[in-house]
């Protein structure tokens, strides 16, 4: 039994336009100690479908679909049963760690509060554990530092603490949702080497989400590519990167700066912006967009072709994607 199952889920939110869809119909699974990367655009449905693992969605969103966490199912269970989880078995680095740290209580208090929820420690014991996770995630001079707040440690610092409450009760699955936003190129090369450090060495699975494709490609065995709230293409992530099959993928790839190219050239673009979630069509959520679009893209929801190797596209025009590389690659 994998550890995670997702199954069929869609996510329904409230907005001033009326009801949307901002997840629709996405399913996967992830075994133990396996590692899974989620991509795509802002807006995509990456941070939404986590948040539902975690129970941390808006009060009127309407979830249908299964998550089911090591036989449980999370959809429609009781707050107070979901709490049991959060935290202590399912824990999350968030994307922005001045907003995840409460900025009046020390960093003493806040590593230890799931210590002391879930594994009932007391207050001098949950005290030492802390110490020992802030060291073990590299806080210099930890010892004095307990009692600091927030603001008197740099982003990179609060990241680390941040790390540090995810994984204060040694969680089976943590989650990383942008765990490198607005830091600098060297202390992201350093909080990812920690994350991916940790997991291997507690057996955790992970999800990491990013924009960052590259870090992708150097964190994660396997990867979802998300758009308009859809999975349209996934399998393992070497797979993936080799063998780009949908035009949103490749959309993706095209626009990557590539070194040593020529200065002033422009990068690639994917035509027109993302649409509104109410204004998706009912069809293909990449349809209008693509170079591909055809009248059927917009009403009929792809299913998922079967390649090798676990590869997984969703697109009625993939023979039309393939010819057209085809003619591009050079002879």
């Amino acid at each position: 039994m994998a550890l995670l199952e997702v199954n069929d889920l869609h996510i329904r939110l409230q907005t001033q336009r009326g009801p949307a869809d901002a997840v629709r119909g996405i399913s996967f699974a992830l075994e133990r100690g396996q590692t899974l990367g989620i991509v795509g655009e802002s807006g995509c449905g990456k941070s939404i479908t986590v948040q539902s693992l975690m129970g941390l969605l808006p009060s009127t969103a309407k979830v249908s679909g299964s998550i089911r966490f090591d036989g449980q199912e999370l959809v429609g269970l009781p707050e107070r049963a979901m709490c049991g989880i959060r935290g202590d078995r399912i824990g999350m680095i968030f994307q922005e760690p001045m907003t995840a740290l409460n900025p009046v209580h020390t960093i003493a208090r806040q590593v230890a509060e799931p210590l002391r929820l879930h594994r009932k420690l007391s207050a001098a014991d949950a005290r030492k554990e802390v110490l020992a996770l802030l060291e073990r995630v590299g806080i210099p001079d930890a010892a004095s530092r307990l009692d600091a707040y927030p603001h008197q440690f740099s982003g990179g610092q609060r990241q680390r603490i941040g790390i540090a409450m995810a994984l204060a009760c040694g969680p089976d699955l943590l989650i990383a949702d942008e765990p490198t936003t607005a830091l600098d190129v060297t202390i992201q090369k350093q909080i990812l080497e920690l994350i991916q450090g940790l997991v291997a060495e507690r057996g955790m699975a992970l999800i990491l989400i990013s924009h960052d494709l590259g870090v992708i490609a150097q964190s994660v065995s396997r990867m979802l590519v998300m758009y308009g709230g859809s999975i349209v293409e996934s399998g393992p992530t070497a797979t993936v990167f080799a063998d780009r099959e949908h035009p949103y993928t490749q959309g993706l790839f095209a626009a990557r700066p590539a070194l040593g190219a020529p200065r002033g050239q422009r990068l690639a673009t994917i035509r027109g912006s993302v649409p509104e979630l109410v204004d998706l069509p009912p069809g293909c959520p990449f349809a209008g967009r693509c170079a591909f679009t055809a009248d059927a893209c917009q009403a009929i929801r792809p299913e998922a072709t079967q390649l090798a190797h676990g590869h997984e596209v969703r697109c009625i025009r993939l023979e039309a994607v393939r010819e057209a590389a085809l003619d591009k690659a050079p002879a």
